[in-house]
């Protein structure tokens, strides 16, 4: 199966160019279906530019066939859309959200999809396994060959509810987030693309709580679980599990579920050069069947709607969408060897970053969000060196762009359009693997037009104290009496 044309299903390649204006020639897509954003377009733009520096891979080039701009050298091309047939002939269901993808046989990308629905749908998770008969949501996989045409395309899970983000595993399986409060749903399960539709599938991780899940992420050095919450209020959690063998079905033998919390600690005597005061992070331990009200009742952080979560470099990065002053968004990093938390950016301006949502590192070290505002949603990148640029922007519509992941060899790099729902390839010259520029992105200070603005008090005791200037903003954001 081929699904590498631009979207207009109703039409062939003649009607879309007569349709757009458009000759063959000026075109210039090949018999592939691949588009080529190069120099030799004659329609190739830039229309939008990276911020000042060498960062990134340059200015965007118009997309002829209005669908995606990217810098130029790149390429995409459509491997999945919403309504078309998978392998069996049933339905492509709709609504594409988080991803991440694994190792296939013969070379090949096997990518796991998330499907954020609920009730009825014109396209639907049609499993043959589900969870709840009476629901519409679930998981879907796609075979990727080295060409990156599809050569298998099925459902994984199904009977869930909203299956919003996840999580990958360090074991080759999916953590399957539903992002619901619905009784008898708003769990997590693990899914294994090689045993589609397997009890794994449909077995919820019950200790890893009953609330609106959002994104997981795993410490590989602890086999620790961190979990965002998508809700009002949103908690921060960690799930220490009771087996941590990682490997498949262990999570479900159980563990702890905690919120994380904001404490003045106890400390030596004060001094005229410190003040005696210390806030720190605690993780206290929630009820899984009502671990939102036990957060809130115990005092734990309250965010305003996390959303993507990503574990890499030793750091865990989390984004709360909705934060801020003018509500744009926040981007957090917790580092566990340190147990600190910090902000790392916040943003001021729509132009900077609009609403953060799936994050990702990308394989050589840059920090890559995914936009869910209005208007023109984009695929945004930070630098260790701090710098910030574009690398993508949906020209389709307005839907967010969802799912961003990297194959295991960083070649290819996949991300969807939500809704109509549509799963891109892109490759071109990206950087190659940097394990560390990865833990540099870590502890890089942010770009200085990005990041938190603190007063020039918080700045000193930041200093008096001995932490870092973005664990002051982020305690002094969550109300902590640190002046």
């Amino acid at each position: 199966m081929d699904n590498s044309q631009p979207y207009k299903k109703s039409m062939n390649r003649r009607d879309f160019l007569k349709a757009g204006g458009l000759s063959t020639a000026a075109l210039a897509l090949g018999t592939t279906g691949v588009l080529s954003l190069g120099a030799n377009n004659s329609l190739a733009a830039p229309v939008k530019h990276a911020k000042k520096g060498k960062a990134g891979f340059g200015p965007l080039v118009k997309d002829p066939g209005g669908m995606l701009d990217l810098p130029k050298g790149f390429q995409y091309r459509i491997i999945s859309e919403e309504g078309g047939k998978l392998s069996d002939g049933r339905p492509i269901p709709a609504m594409f959200d988080g991803m991440a993808a694994f190792n296939g046989p013969k070379n090949s990308t096997v990518l796991v999809r998330n499907h954020e629905l609920t009730g009825n749908t014109k396209y639907p998770v049609i499993g043959k396994n589900p969870y709840d008969k009476d629901n519409t949501g679930g998981t879907t996989a796609l075979v990727i060959g080295p060409n990156r045409k599809v050569i298998d395309e099925y459902v994984t899970s199904a009977g869930t509810i909203r299956n919003c983000a996840g999580g990958e595993t360090p074991w080759g399986t999916w953590l399957t987030c539903e992002e619901t409060l619905e009784e008898g749903h708003g769990y997590v399960f693990e899914v294994d693309p090689h045993n589609p539709e397997g009890k794994l599938s449909k077995t919820p991780i019950r200790d890893m709580g009953a609330f609106s899940h959002e994104a997981t992420a795993i410490d590989p050095s602890t086999g620790i679980v961190y979990l965002t919450e998508d809700g009002g209020p949103s908690f921060l959690y960690r799930f220490i599990p009771k087996d941590r063998s990682q490997r498949q079905g262990a999570l479900q033998k159980g563990g702890k579920l905690q919120a994380a919390a904001m404490e003045e600690m106890v400390t030596a005597s004060a001094s005229k050069f410190y003040t005696g005061q210390k806030f720190g992070i605690v993780w206290k331990d929630v009820d899984p069947e009502k671990p939102t009200l036990e957060a809130k009742n115990k005092g734990c952080i309250q965010f305003s709607r996390l959303e993507g979560a990503y574990f890499a470099g030793g750091v865990f990065w989390f984004d709360d969408t909705s934060a801020g002053d003018k509500k744009l968004g926040r981007i957090y990093r917790y580092i566990p060897a340190t147990n600190t938390l910090e902000l790392f950016y916040e943003s001021s301006e729509i132009n900077d970053l609009e609403m953060p949502d799936n994050i990702c590192i990308t394989p050589w070290g840059d920090l890559w969000i995914a936009e869910d505002g209005d208007g023109i949603n984009r695929v945004i990148g930070i630098t260790p060196e701090g710098e910030n640029y574009v690398f993508a922007e949906n020209k389709l519509n307005d839907s967010e762009l969802a799912g961003p992941t990297f194959s295991t060899d960083g070649k290819t790099f996949f991300v969807n359009i939500q809704s109509p729902g549509i799963t891109y390839a892109i490759w071109g010259p990206f950087a190659r693997k940097n394990a560390g520029r990865q833990r540099l992105m870590g502890h890089a200070a942010p770009p200085i037009h990005l990041a938190p603005q603190i007063s020039d008090k918080l700045k000193g005791f930041a200093e008096v104290q001995g932490i870092t200037e973005l664990e002051a903003a982020a305690f002094h954001r969550h109300g902590m009496p640190i002046l």
